[in-house]
C-alpha cells in the first residue's frame, strides 16, 4: 500500500463509504505478510515511495511466484530482478500476468498505471553494446518507479567522438547512469563534462585482467572527476534506485526546485 492508496482508504472511511471493519479488512496485510519462507514488506511503498522488489537470483520459481502473488494480492506493483529466462518461464506459467523482459532479466506487473514523474528524462549511457543488459535493468527499474529515461548506448571511449553528439541530452538530465566494462573510463569522462550527478555501474565485460568487472570497479572508484558515485558490479537496479532517491529529493520537477 502506497501513500495515495492509504489516503483514498481513509477518505472512504471519513465519508462513510465504507465502515471501520471493512477498512480493517483492506489493511489485513499491512504492514507485511509472513508466508513462511519470506516476510513480504507491504509497508515499503509507504516509507520509500516504491514497493518491495524481488531479487530472483538464488530463489526458486515457486518462491518467486509466491512472493509476487502476495504483492499482487495487496495491490502492489511487482518487479522481479535477476530472473533467468528458464526460471522466468516457470514463474510466468504460474503467474501469466507477469511481463518478462529477457534483455533486462526482469519480470514486472502493474496493478495500476504508473504515474510518470514530472521531471526531465534521466540519461542511461552505455560504453558498449555488451553493457546493454545491465542498462536495461536500470531502465526497467526507472520505468516501474515512474521516472522517464533516455537511452544513450554505445558511446564509449574507444570512439569518444560518439558521445559529443549526445552531450545535450546527457547534460540536461537530472542524473546520469553510466554503464561500462573494460577499464571503466566513461563515467570519469562524462563527470568532467556535465554537472549532473553521475552514477557509475561497472560491468563484468572485458578480457583477462578485466577480472569480471573488478578493473572497471577500481577505475571508477579512483576516477579523476570528483563526485562520481559507484555501485556494485552489474548492479543496474542499484544505480536506478540511487537515481530514484536523487530525483525524489529534487521535488516533482526534478530540477532542484
Amino acid at each position: 500500500m502506497d501513500a495515495e492508496k492509504l489516503r483514498e482508504l481513509l477518505d472512504r472511511v471519513r465519508t462513510g463509504e465504507i465502515g471501520v471493519e471493512a477498512a480493517v479488512q483492506e489493511l489485513r496485510w499491512f504492514p507485511g505478510a509472513d508466508i513462511g519462507y519470506a516476510h513480504v514488506d507491504h509497508h515499503r511503498a509507504l516509507r520509500l515511495g516504491v514497493p518491495e522488489v524481488v531479487l530472483g537470483q538464488s530463489k526458486t520459481a515457486p518462491q518467486i511466484a509466491g512472493i509476487a502473488r502476495q504483492l499482487m494480492a495487496a495491490g502492489q506493483n511487482v518487479l522481479v530482478t535477476r530472473l533467468a529466462e528458464d526460471k522466468a518461464a516457470e514463474v510466468c506459467q504460474q503467474l501469466p500476468e507477469l511481463d518478462y523482459r529477457p534483455v533486462a532479466r526482469v519480470a514486472c506487473y502493474q496493478s495500476t498505471p504508473i504515474a510518470e514523474r514530472q521531471c526531465r528524462p534521466v540519461a542511461v549511457v552505455t560504453a558498449g553494446t555488451s553493457d546493454m543488459g545491465v542498462a536495461e535493468e536500470a531502465l526497467e527499474t526507472l520505468r516501474m518507479c515512474g521516472i522517464p529515461a533516455a537511452r544513450v548506448f554505445d558511446v564509449g571511449v574507444a570512439g569518444i567522438h560518439r558521445v559529443f553528439g549526445k552531450l545535450e541530452v546527457i547534460a540536461s538530465a537530472p542524473a546520469v547512469i553510466v554503464v561500462a566494462g573494460m577499464e571503466g573510463a566513461l563515467p570519469s569522462v562524462l563527470a568532467g563534462l556535465i554537472g549532473s550527478p553521475v552514477i557509475a555501474v561497472p560491468t563484468s565485460v572485458g578480457y583477462g585482467v578485466a577480472l569480471g568487472g573488478f578493473t572497471a570497479l577500481f577505475g571508477m572508484l579512483t576516477a579523476c572527476a570528483s563526485g562520481v558515485t559507484v555501485v556494485n558490479i552489474d548492479n543496474g537496479f542499484g544505480a536506478a534506485m540511487a537515481v530514484v532517491r536523487i530525483v525524489s529529493t529534487k521535488g516533482a520537477s526534478g530540477d532542484g526546485t
